[in-house]
């Protein structure tokens, strides 16, 4: 199934979900555990009829679900076809199905504290480093490459940050920081976000690609990027 782009995600209008990073992202408030059960086996009886799930997690008071593909199809200019981790319009439906059952079970969603990591590591050599990673992150030399036309390393089993490679020339004494975090977050909260990051003794040292992109540095000079997927975002 073909992947969606940011601006057919937004059309979609899904408004207790958010688009960061690969998939759409949904917190919703419930108010014991046994609630929590009970939303999700509607959630799963729901997918067992299109062959489709959520990633789950339960914590106190809310239920987090993540929707993605991991067959899209990416397609480059010349035609060349990947298979990637990424929306399709299955989670799409299926987005907007749990949200009539989050309704039919009086939750209240909480897209604005939905947020993921990830790590980034400059690198003029992604393909020579990332088996390295991949092998130290998950212990699975599939996970580099996986889901991604990149060498990104993505663990199968989902317990570690993806870690992504950014593109740099060569600088085998350079002293520059080469790993950075990356948080993702609701566009509605990334505003919010950076103040309080500045409030706390950071700097903007890059706002060249605000909103989607935002560079903070702590008092170290060490960095990490906000992040929002701005394609995703319907205009007002």
């Amino acid at each position: 199934m073909d992947m969606l782009g940011g601006s057919q995600i937004a059309e979609a209008g899904l408004t207790d979900w958010r688009k960061l990073a690969q998939g759409l992202h949904a917190r919703y408030l419930v108010g014991d555990f046994r609630a929590a059960v009970r939303f999700v086996t509607a959630i799963a009886e729901a997918g067992a009829a299109i062959g489709h799930h959520p990633l789950v997690a339960i914590g106190p008071g809310y239920v987090h679900l993540e929707l993605v593909s991991n067959d899209a199809i990416y397609r480059e200019a010349d035609g060349t076809e990947h298979v990637v981790e990424w929306v399709t319009q299955r989670d799409v439906d299926l987005a907007r199905q749990i949200t009539e059952i989050a309704a039919d079970h009086e939750l209240v969603a909480d897209p604005a504290s939905v947020s993921v990591l990830e790590l980034g590591l400059d690198t003029a050599r992604s393909a020579t480093i990332a088996p390295v990673w991949a092998a130290l992150l998950t212990g699975r030399p599939e996970a580099q490459g996986h889901g991604s036309p990149s060498d990104e390393v993505r663990d199968p089993l989902g317990r570690v940050p993806n870690l992504w490679f950014g593109d740099t020339d060569e600088h085998d004494d350079d002293p520059r920081q080469r790993f950075h975090v990356e948080v993702y977050v609701a566009p509605e909260v990334a505003e919010q976000r950076i103040a309080a990051a500045l409030a706390a003794g950071g700097t903007v040292v890059d706002g060249s690609g605000a909103p989607g992109l935002t560079v903070i540095a702590d008092q170290d000079g060490n960095t990490g990027i906000v992040c929002v997927d701005t394609s995703a975002v319907k205009k007002s």
